[in-house]
């Protein structure tokens, strides 16, 4: 049944309809009229699951006897193992590339804080594609490509949508999240709690076909997860270490391992529902990472982790389960990208890519039929802060201008520009086309964060997309889960730069804390002749969390707070262009409050 649907061919109908003749006439016309009652839908479902931060190393299936994961590597086991798929250096590229099919810079997603993770508006994505065949869409965990609609992921494919839209939380039990533009708090540590939602997702929609995408935040720092995963790595004796001159922490390691088996534990849930539901046998499931590692670990000899166009820093596992159509322990040696997850999966779905803009990516599935097609000669393009380095089967030309054989030379220590002159110049001048053909696309600018609109009225303005003027402070140097403290002076300001496409009237919540001593502060929000303000009147200050869970110290990264929501009133705002200002009007204290976000609510 699904090679049938797959190639198109025809449904098998029930042996009285086949073989009807005349009194079964109206049988037949009931048939034509009514297809749902007799004809199911065997397109086949599809999950997509996605580590942040877990290395290429980070799995036993790629040889590492430091952890055990099983399940991950039984997608090797029943599907297929790409050996040389690329990804970008950091997260919101990646997310990017997948969900378009199309090189990061040309959807202008260039940083990955303050507006410049967001995906281009006129950029389609896989879930535009699946949504619009029909399937039913979810995304659950870390979005890291827009948070305001028509960013969200609610306007860009997706039906459903749990988790958080920043680039990394500040911590991961019983977080704050949204669900659908609601804020919520998730139950217990937060990758257990989106594997719960995507479950849900499943088993709701186990009738028709769906597309679960479930973007984990985990090895990503904080380095935080449950003691049933940390005791065993804890004091563990780690065979298989880091082989460059940077030094590798240990604890550090210890820690981003028992993540990854903590991610390979719901990665069995996942697996064990669709077996209950018998559905195993009709879904694709992906399994892939969004870059290189987030520290010094063993990664298979390979130069370079997080944040680096080296190998190290942009190759990541590739497995790819789907049974009958992809034969068990296939392997793939040929290079492959996350722009080919797009067009791969919409080809094995038998559904049509949409919009207008041309893909960069190709579909794979010729890589592992028995007899494969003719496949290009091509090269794989990885970019981060103006460095591009460029992937072929066999070389790799690095940011510097330094080619290497990868295939005897996984590490990058060989140059062989000056041995191999004309490959170094071919791919210089490659790189010289890509600069001028795709990168010349990435604007670099901040556009103004959306606010307003009928079909999505809530809008979230989190203290990472503003800008503090005067004495105010962000709590740590990384903007992505920081807030504004140290309000100090009737001088201060913060502001959000905003476009309203809504005239109306919204409710204002600011997401607070306040000492007791520091209550009776009077603040004000206005935007061009719109104004509204109000006291501080109730005393809300929490502690701040986070170190009771960490395993490893922070690095500029923000401990957290327990925001409450403070109601000012409502605003009009005009539709248009200009600055939301947050400022004091009276300070009987010593500070105002400390503020993570506003949310701006417009009326029916």
């Amino acid at each position: 049944m699904q090679q049938q649907a797959q190639s198109g061919s025809k449904v098998s109908r029930p042996r009285s309809l086949r073989h009807a003749r005349g009194t079964h006439y109206l049988a037949l016309l009931f048939l034509v009229a009514a297809p749902s009652f007799v004809l199911a839908d065997t397109r086949p479902n599809v999950v997509v699951i996605l580590a942040d931060d877990q290395g290429w190393g980070d799995l036993s299936v790629h040889g590492n006897t430091n952890l055990s994961t099983p399940q991950i590597d039984s997608l090797a086991r029943d599907g297929v193992l790409f050996e040389r798929f690329y990804v970008c250096p950091v997260c919101s590229p990646t997310r990017a590339e997948f969900l378009t099919g199309r090189y990061h810079p040309r959807g202008n997603v260039w940083n990955v804080s303050t507006g410049g993770e967001r995906l281009d508006l006129d950029e389609k994505t896989i879930g535009d594609t699946f949504k619009s065949a029909g399937y039913a869409t979810g995304a659950f965990g870390k979005w890291h490509n827009g948070t305001q609609y028509p960013y969200h992921p609610n306007a860009r494919g997706f039906d459903e949508y749990y988790g958080f839209c920043s680039g990394h939380w500040g911590d991961y039990f019983d977080a704050p999240l949204e669900h659908n533009g609601k804020i919520v708090r998730s139950k217990g540590f937060l990758v257990d709690d989106l594997t719960d939602h995507a479950i849900e997702f499943i088993e709701a929609h186990r009738q028709q076909p769906f597309f679960c995408y479930l973007p984990l935040n985990t090895p990503h720092t904080p380095m935080q997860v449950p003691d049933r995963f940390y005791d065993k790595f804890k004091d563990a004796d780690l065979k298989l270490r880091h082989d460059g001159p940077q030094p590798e922490d240990p604890s550090m390691t210890r820690a981003a391992l028992a993540m990854c088996e903590n991610i390979d534990w719901n990665v069995g849930r996942v697996l064990a529902k669709l077996n209950e539901l018998k559905l195993a046998d009709n879904t694709i499931v992906v399994y892939f990472s969004d870059n290189g590692p987030n520290s010094w670990r063993w990664n298979g000899g390979m130069k370079g982790r997080k944040g680096m166009t080296d190998e190290g820093g942009v190759r990541s596992p590739l497995l790819i389960r789907f049974p009958g159509r992809i034969p068990a322990r296939s392997r793939v040696s040929l290079i492959a990208s996350a722009i080919d997850l797009l067009p791969t999966l919409a080809d094995l779905c038998g559904i049509k890519v949409v919009g207008d803009k041309p893909l960069d990516g190709l579909s794979l599935t010729p890589l592992w039929q028995t007899k494969p097609q003719a496949w290009p000669d091509r090269m794989i393009f990885s970019h981060w802060g103006g460095n591009v380095s460029v992937r072929t089967e066999q070389y790799r030309l690095d940011g510097a201008g330094k080619l290497f054989d990868m295939t005897t030379d996984p590490g990058q220590k060989m140059d062989l520009s000056k041995q191999r002159p004309e490959v170094a110049e071919q791919l210089s001048q490659a790189v010289a086309d890509w600069r001028r053909d795709v990168l010349s696309e990435m604007q670099r600018v901040v556009h103004p964060f959306t606010v307003g609109y009928r079909q999505f009225p809530v809008t979230m303005l989190p203290a990472r997309d503003g800008v503090a003027a005067g004495t105010i402070q962000r709590s740590a140097k990384a903007p992505n889960c920081s807030y504004f403290t140290n309000w100090t002076s009737l001088e201060d300001r913060i502001t959000w730069d905003i476009d309203v496409a809504t005239t109306g009237r919204y409710s204002v919540e600011i997401y607070y804390t306040c000492a007791a001593e520091n209550v009776g502060s009077t603040v004000e929000l206005s935007f061009g002749a719109g104004k509204v303000s109000g006291p501080v009147s109730v005393a809300h200050d929490p502690p701040l969390i986070g170190t009771e869970h960490d395993r490893y110290p922070r690095n500029g990264e923000s401990l957290v707070k327990d925001f409450a929501p403070m109601k000012l009133g409502e605003i009009t705002l005009e539709k248009g262009h200009g600055l939301l200002t947050l400022r004091a009007l009276k300070i009987p204290g010593k500070e105002v409050m400390e503020v993570r976000g506003i949310v701006l609510t417009l009326a029916p």
